[in-house]
């Protein structure tokens, strides 16, 4: 027998015992003593604010400068070597291959639009002066993008929006990132293939891409090609030979600065691009560009444009870095992801740097990937995309386990890839969103039993040895009670309990009617069926309420006594005195569903039903006392601190009312009264 057995079985033998009165909602408040609370006032709330202290000036410099709190703590023997590693590889890639690939489209389309190729360039004197002037004006474009979004995701980032970054769930980033990297591949393809086709950007993109080269696929560069495979199959085994010894190699092998280093000799020693016609990158510019002023003046015509490559460059950062954070263990600040994005291309943006956001092959490794021939780029982003291509295992898995998160990681795969990561996004936040209406609205409803001799309850439907309480049914809902499920809630209780108010109402009319024709009494035929009990509290029960009462709460839940001498006409079934709504799943309620609340406790009292809560929590309570639901205080009583407490609650009532009953003495007239409890 191991040891988790030993555990098991003495955990199984332990008993616990507590004796204690049973906690009504009065009960236990007279058992507690609030605390005082002081609230501060509003000169005390500013002072703080504004209050500088060391702590305040700490965490605005981690905020800012987050290289401040991490390197002190760096383990340089551990981690120099890899990163030295991963710097260099990444620093190669950088250069030729640039930013984001879905950036990259994005803004090159705004450059495009504003900038067509057909573009008169005043004072281009040839096609040369003309190119270049035409591309400085994008250049400019660019710039003034890069600028404004920058400003928008600072500004994002200081007013605290990165708070949004909680509704990216995991279904939704790697549906997300998954469709992101199909646009990077297809972005690849054209230079894979070594074929020429015009750029895409927007809704359908990738459709449009993939056609184009499946066009031109007739027109493939062999060479290209050829190249292109043999840098894929050096990657695709390498890794492979990387990820079987990791223990036994002191850091990765960079085999994408190989690769680099490879392509660059092919490129140079057969002179591919005059003898084969390859692209190659060409001569890069050294050094940084001087400062200039980006064009302000552009603001009104792509301040549309910013706003998305500022919410895709977000969305894609924190994206990538909650995937690498969930697999390493460590959290993400969205908004400190906002302000260095914002301040990044907002201070690039003076040098005529490119808007910046995350590399998901780049980032997935933690190498980098480049080179002088396009080919040997293309097989090596395609390459590093496999992680991103493996998450399409989510769906089965998605499938065994939450049909709602598949639901959400097509959605958001589909959108984004058809409609663009920009229109994709928002369509794939809204989706989440609505999925989370829909759990509320369509939560799972359940009728709970006692474990014999325990006080613990369970869904009877789940489990043999859970069985019902005589003459009480437990009602449990996992979500809370608002205006969009409220009525659905109310019906649930009915149907799953099998208690419904107006079916036992009309049973016993059913009841009057045939025990009236039975003693031939027209009057008791003819009776209308009202509460036997005159008065509550001093008020007429049979009093009806005014129409004009917006708000219709129950003035207390009344005792049941239908004549016995009709109980022979009630069809069969179980007698019911006492409903338990379990609320310790219940967060909160709203106004809705105090009123509708408010309807199942008066609808039940009315044909003799108590009504109990349990374990509400203190929100729900404050709930339901800014709601004026208990208007009564008497309804207070209906409180209980567990389920527990109100059976037993419960099971006292009914056994001082049978008490009660036999002490009265016995009734002379055996005829019924004409009316009856409703």
């Amino acid at each position: 027998m191991d040891h988790a057995e030993e555990n098991e079985i003495l955990a199984a033998s332990q008993r616990y015992y507590v004796e204690r009165p049973i906690f009504s909602h009065p009960v236990l408040q007279e058992r507690l003593h609030k605390k005082d609370k002081i609230s501060d006032s509003i000169g005390d709330k500013l002072k703080q604010a504004f209050t500088c202290t060391p702590k305040k000036i700490r965490n605005i410099i981690y905020m800012f400068l987050p290289i401040t709190k991490w390197l002190p703590a760096y383990k340089f023997k551990e981690y120099v070597l890899g990163d030295l590693v991963s710097g260099i590889s990444t620093g190669v890639l950088q250069l030729p291959q640039g930013p984001f690939a879905v950036i990259s489209l994005m803004i090159g389309g705004v450059a495009v639009r504003l900038v067509p190729d057909d573009i008169v360039i005043p004072g281009g004197v040839n096609a040369t002066n003309g190119t270049e002037a035409r591309d400085a004006l994008r250049v400019k474009v660019a710039m003034s993008v890069t600028l404004l979004s920058g400003i928008i995701q600072f500004c994002l980032g200081v007013c605290r929006f990165g708070f949004v970054a909680i509704y990216l769930t995991e279904p939704l980033v790697r549906g997300f990132t998954t469709a992101a990297a199909v646009h990077v591949f297809t972005s690849m393809l054209k230079y894979l293939f070594g074929v020429k086709t015009k750029r895409y950007s927007g809704i359908f993109s990738v459709v449009y891409s993939t056609v184009a080269v499946l066009q031109n696929v007739k027109n493939l560069n062999v060479c290209s090609l050829g190249v292109g495979l043999m840098v894929f199959g050096l990657l695709l085994g390498g890794k492979e030979f990387n990820e079987r010894f990791k223990e036994k190699l002191p850091a990765p092998i960079p085999l994408e600065f190989f690769a680099v280093v490879m392509g660059t000799g092919i490129s140079a020693g057969f002179n591919l691009k005059e003898s084969y016609n390859v692209d190659v990158v060409g001569t890069l510019p050294l050094g940084l560009l001087p400062p200039a002023n980006p064009d302000t003046s552009l603001f009104h015509l792509v301040y549309v444009d910013a706003i998305a490559i500022a919410i895709v460059g977000f969305s894609v950062t924190i994206s990538m870095a909650k995937t690498l954070a969930n697999k390493h263990g460590y959290q993400v600040d969205g908004n400190q992801e906002l302000i260095a994005l914002g301040l990044c291309n907002s201070i690039g943006s003076l040098f005529q740097t490119f808007s910046i956001s995350c590399s998901l092959s780049r980032s997935l490794v933690q190498e980098g990937t480049g080179g002088k021939t396009q080919a040997v780029l293309s097989a090596i982003v395609i390459v590093n995309l496999k992680g991103m291509f493996m998450q399409f295992a989510d769906l089965p898995f998605f499938w065994r386990t939450s049909k709602i998160e598949l639901t959400i990681w097509l959605t958001t795969f589909v959108s984004s890839l058809f409609l663009g990561l920009d229109y994709g996004l928002i369509t794939a936040v809204i989706i989440a969103l609505l999925t989370v209406i829909y759990r509320t609205q369509s939560p799972s409803y359940k009728v709970l039993g006692q474990l014999p001799d325990t006080d613990v309850y369970i869904d009877i439907d789940a489990y043999e040895e859970v069985k019902e309480i005589p003459g009480i049914k437990i009602f449990q809902i996992n979500a809370p009670i608002y205006y969009a499920n409220s009525d659905l809630y109310s019906s649930a209780l009915k149907r799953k309990t099998g208690v419904n108010p107006a079916l036992i109402m009309g049973a016993r009319r059913k009841a009057m009617k045939k025990y009236a024709k039975e003693v031939g009494n027209a009057n008791v035929a003819n009776a209308t069926v009202v509460k036997v009990d005159a008065e509550v509290d001093g008020e007429d029960a049979t009093k009806p309420e005014e129409e004009n009462d917006e708000v219709k709460y129950p003035p207390i839940v009344i005792k049941n006594t239908f004549p016995e001498e009709l109980q022979r006409f009630m069809p069969p079934g179980e007698n019911i005195h006492t409903v338990i709504l379990d609320f310790t799943q219940v967060n909160f309620i709203d106004s809705v569903g105090v009123k509708t609340l408010a309807g199942i406790v008066k609808e039940y009292g009315d044909v003799g039903i108590y009504v109990y809560l349990a374990g509400c929590s203190a929100q729900v309570i404050n709930d339901l006392t800014q709601n004026r639901f208990f208007e009564n205080p008497a309804l207070k009583e209906l409180l209980f601190h567990s389920i527990h407490d109100a059976v037993l609650g419960s099971q006292l009532r009914e056994a001082l009312a049978e008490q009660e009953a036999s002490a009265l003495p016995p009734q002379e007239d055996s005829e019924p009264n004409a009316t009856a409890e409703a």
